[in-house]
């Protein structure tokens, strides 16, 4: 999952980024509202973890501008107001789920992973091309009962090229749902996990499922 963190206490939402991306998921991190609201009209993210004690703009704020906008990502708050006015008037304002500080990690990831079986649910909690079997809430990748071995970069590259499998995928939108806000798009870091994904499927005896479209972006084949 691609995360959008809106923390002011620089500390924790560090400590958030990193356990995010130690468990695969791609995480931006922002200290304020506005900043938040302006990173979600720009980008593409599955979950905004929002604390509602920010400055200027708070976390409430923050909801009723995503409602106003027109924004369909799930919020989950982390706030240390226990308040049960609080709780209840954030998820009237359309939080999914209310996470109270402190609290313990591991329980913010299987939140997660709750949120991530709600949006992901049917056919999509397992994504087949070929003979390739993607396990999102496991996060596995196998092929004839071999698992494939990547990098949480490569996954969440990967996904999104099976979930549009058959589609072009311009490097802009792999930019926008596989990095983070400050990608450089001058870079060549997309070419280079292209290069290694496609090294990772050869091995395991899937090839040529991965197209480069010169000039446009990437093509993932199906049979």
């Amino acid at each position: 999952m691609k995360i959008l963190v809106i923390e002011d206490e620089r500390k924790l939402a560090r400590f958030i980024k990193q356990g995010l991306e130690q468990h695969g998921h791609v995480a931006d991190l922002t200290h304020s509202g506005t900043d938040g609201i302006d990173l979600l009209a720009g980008g593409l993210y599955d979950l905004v973890l929002l604390d509602l004690m920010l400055p200027g703009q708070t976390g409430f704020d923050v909801l009723q501008n995503i409602r106003t906008f027109g924004m369909t990502v799930p919020v989950m708050i982390l706030s240390a107001l226990s308040d049960p006015e609080k709780v209840i008037q954030g998820l009237d304002l359309g939080a999914v789920d209310y996470l109270r500080k402190p609290f313990d990690f591991g329980e913010l990831l299987a939140r997660i992973r709750v949120l991530q079986r709600r949006t992901t649910t049917g056919d999509n909690v397992v994504l087949r091309v070929a003979d390739l079997e993607m396990r999102l809430v496991s996060h596995r990748v196998i092929k004839s009962n071999v698992a494939l071995e990547l990098t949480n970069r490569e996954f969440a590259l990967l996904e999104l090229l099976m979930r549009r499998a058959g589609h072009l995928v311009t490097k802009n939108e792999i930019a926008e749902k596989v990095w983070s806000a400050d990608y450089d798009m001058g870079s060549n870091v997309i070419e280079v996990h292209i290069y290694q994904l496609r090294k990772k499927l050869d091995a395991i005896g899937t090839t040529g499922l991965v197209e480069t479209v010169i000039g446009r972006g990437y093509r993932m084949n199906t049979p």
